[in-house]
C-alpha cells in the first residue's frame, strides 16, 4: 500500500472547498491502494473559447490528483509534497460531459515522488496523459 492510511474522499473534498479545485468542479470519487481518482466537468468553467476542454484545466486536474495522492503518502505533520515539474500530452478533445483523472504512483521516495495521471472521457478514451514530479519537503 502506497498511502499511509485509508483515503477519505469526504475529507479530500472538504479540504477542496473554496479553492480552485472547488471552482472548477473537481470532485474526488475513488481511491485504491496506489491510485486516486477525481472527475471534472467540461463546461463553461473548463472550456477554452473554441469550445474544447482547456489544456490548462486538464493540468489543474492532473496536479490536483498527483499532489493530493503524494501528500497521502507522507506524514503531513512533518512533511509536505509540492510540485517540481508537470508535463501533459493532450491526446483527444473533449467538448462536454465529464472527464475522469486517475493518478498512479510511479515512484514514492524519501525526497521525490513521480505520479502518472491519465485523464479519460466518458467513453474511457484518453484525453490527456500527464506526469508530475513532487518534492517531499519539511512542513
Amino acid at each position: 500500500m502506497v498511502f499511509r492510511a485509508p483515503v477519505s474522499l469526504d475529507e479530500l473534498n472538504r479540504l477542496s472547498r473554496g479553492t480552485l479545485i472547488d471552482h472548477l468542479g473537481i470532485v474526488f470519487t475513488g481511491a485504491g491502494e496506489d491510485w486516486l481518482q477525481a472527475t471534472m466537468p467540461v463546461d463553461e468553467r473548463t472550456r477554452q473559447p473554441y469550445g474544447l476542454l482547456h489544456g490548462g484545466a486538464s493540468v489543474v486536474l492532473a496536479e490536483t490528483l498527483g499532489s493530493s495522492a503524494g501528500n497521502l503518502c507522507v506524514d503531513t505533520a512533518s512533511q509536505v509534497c509540492v510540485g517540481l515539474e508537470i508535463n501533459a500530452n493532450h491526446l483527444r478533445a473533449a467538448r462536454s460531459g465529464v472527464v475522469t483523472g486517475t493518478a498512479r504512483a510511479l515512484h514514492v521516495g524519501r525526497t521525490t515522488q513521480v505520479w502518472e495521471i491519465r485523464i479519460e472521457n466518458e467513453a474511457g478514451k484518453p484525453v490527456c496523459i500527464s506526469r508530475l514530479t513532487l518534492a517531499v519537503v519539511p512542513a
